[in-house]
């Protein structure tokens, strides 16, 4: 078990295969898109496979399939029935904006994917569009359908933006009355392209508050443990709503996570500016031991929380990246 200097397991890999997406939302990319990656920059499909066996021979029994948007990736698929073979992986999920995902449903279901994260960050057509700058809403819907048919668990991550998504805040809950639907509101970050400037009027608390103004019979429930959100039921209600703080950053004493960027650079925390390449690493001809003894040493610096990694090595340019090039 992977384990750093605060005494956290580490058992979580999110790894984003892809730093390319089919949409253009404002808190995430330029309208025109990015510099996208260089193709041999980014790492194949066997140096992904070989650095996933590696993550699970040390422990990691959960990843995350991540972005970009991970559809966009050509053989995404195959990719994905692979590492859902590996030994000791127990837990391998998906975050996706549903365009292209509906076609695949199928087959996540025959590889044991259980639980997809489906972006969406309003329910009505035009702010959808004005937002993501792209019309398929109706595609983002039926891939929600389709999920649901299948018995494949659903959580709905919602950024919350000042002026753009607040009145869909209420009726994104009220999918959860009749649904097995979680709803997570996520606080906005800064990792936006420099495409506008950050809002942080909407954090945790004042989501909470508008929320509880609606629903005063709101409970708080136990949150699982290593949890990024704070949890939250309606009584009567299906679904279950949770709160991010991703930019406050209140529950960073409990993370169990590593990144892994589509250009291979492994990432201990989010708000880390630097990171191990291990893709270059492989490229070298590092052997597996080699490599394990990289990652080890990367995890014994994780910082304590994300304030500690900003402060220490993310730079004023770095901070407004896109979340697209980081991993999801």
């Amino acid at each position: 078990m992977l384990t750093d200097q605060f005494g956290r397991n580490i058992n979580y890999l999110r790894l984003a295969i892809v730093d390319r997406c089919n949409l253009r939302c404002t808190y995430c990319m330029p309208e025109k898109g990015l510099a996208w990656i260089n193709q041999k920059e980014l790492i194949t499909d066997e140096e992904m496979l070989r650095i996933c066996t590696i993550f699970t021979e040390m422990g990691v029994n959960k990843i995350r399939i991540t972005g970009g948007e991970p559809f966009v990736r050509k053989n995404s698929i195959e990719l994905l029935q692979n590492i859902s073979q590996l030994d000791g992986l127990t837990d391998l999920s998906i975050t996706t904006n549903g365009l292209l995902t509906e076609q695949y449903i199928p087959q996540l279901k025959k590889f044991g994917i259980k639980s997809i994260n489906l972006s969406l960050d309003t329910l009505d057509e035009e702010r959808f569009f004005k937002i993501t700058r792209r019309k398929s809403f109706d595609k983002v819907m039926k891939t929600l359908d389709s999920l649901l048919q299948h018995n494949i668990a659903v959580k709905i991550n919602t950024v919350v933006m000042e002026d753009q998504n607040i009145d869909d805040i209420i009726p994104l809950i009220k999918l959860t009355k009749e649904r097995p639907i979680d709803v997570r509101f996520i606080e906005e970050m800064p990792f936006n392209g420099g495409t506008h400037s950050l809002s942080l009027k909407w954090n945790f608390v004042q989501i909470l508050n508008h929320i509880k103004a609606h629903f005063p019979e709101i409970q708080k429930i136990e949150d699982p443990k290593n949890s990024t959100s704070y949890n939250y039921n309606i009584p009567g209600f299906s679904g279950n709503i949770g709160i991010i703080a991703a930019y406050t950053r209140s529950f960073c004493g409990t993370c169990n996570r590593l990144r892994l960027t589509p250009s291979g650079i492994l990432k201990t925390c989010l708000y880390e500016g630097t990171g191990v390449n291990l893709k270059d690493e492989i490229r070298m001809g590092k052997t597996n031991e080699e490599l394990k003894n990289i990652i080890i040493n990367s995890v014994q610096n994780k910082p304590k929380d994300g304030w500690e990694a900003q402060k220490s090595s993310l730079t004023a340019s770095q901070i407004h990246q896109s979340m697209a090039t980081i991993g999801g």
